[in-house]
């Protein structure tokens, strides 16, 4: 699940948004830059603990409040999300704004911002040993502490939920 912000569709029906490239209306994909926040998941498809796993993704950036957690499970069920209102002028460095006519809409990662190794965990930093959240990582961590705030962030992160009988 995505949430793009910032989209309009033009006179032959392609949009384009501000937080993620769309080739048509409301078909988006990630074709550019993604600046958006997301909820990953895993449904249980024969696996051998019948758990679901799903977390709120903040490392391509943020640009709504979103969480979620599964109803029909186990009362191991867990709340994943990013809901908490984040003051897109007093709270962030100015270098990882996006604006839309002069409105902050997203957050940018700082591996979009800086693109050096050490912020996009690749090369010598693509180990959960060799990459450590950056300054701003842990500010979205802080504000959202059950999201995923940089590619190894702690795997306490990662919500779970067991399926009754394989059926929501």
């Amino acid at each position: 699940m995505e949430g793009r912000t910032s989209c309009k569709s033009d006179y032959f029906d392609s949009g384009k948004c501000i937080t993620d490239e769309c080739d048509e209306v409301l078909k988006c994909c990630s074709v550019g830059v993604s600046l958006i926040t997301l909820v990953k998941y895993t449904i249980f498809c024969g696996s051998a603990n019948n758990k679901d796993y799903y977390y709120v993704n903040l490392v391509d950036g943020y640009n709504v409040a979103l969480g979620v957690k599964e109803v029909g499970g186990s009362s191991d069920c867990q709340h994943a999300s990013c809901i908490t209102v984040i003051d897109f002028y007093a709270d962030y460095p100015v270098e990882l704004r996006v604006m839309d006519r002069g409105f902050v809409v997203a957050w940018k990662s700082t591996c979009t911002t800086f693109n050096r190794p050490e912020f996009c965990c690749i090369g010598y930093h693509a180990t959960p040993y060799t990459c450590s959240p950056a300054e701003y990582s842990k500010m979205f961590r802080n504000a959202c502490p059950t999201a995923y705030s940089y590619a190894y962030d702690d795997a306490s992160r990662i919500r779970t939920c067991s399926v009754l009988n394989g059926v929501f």
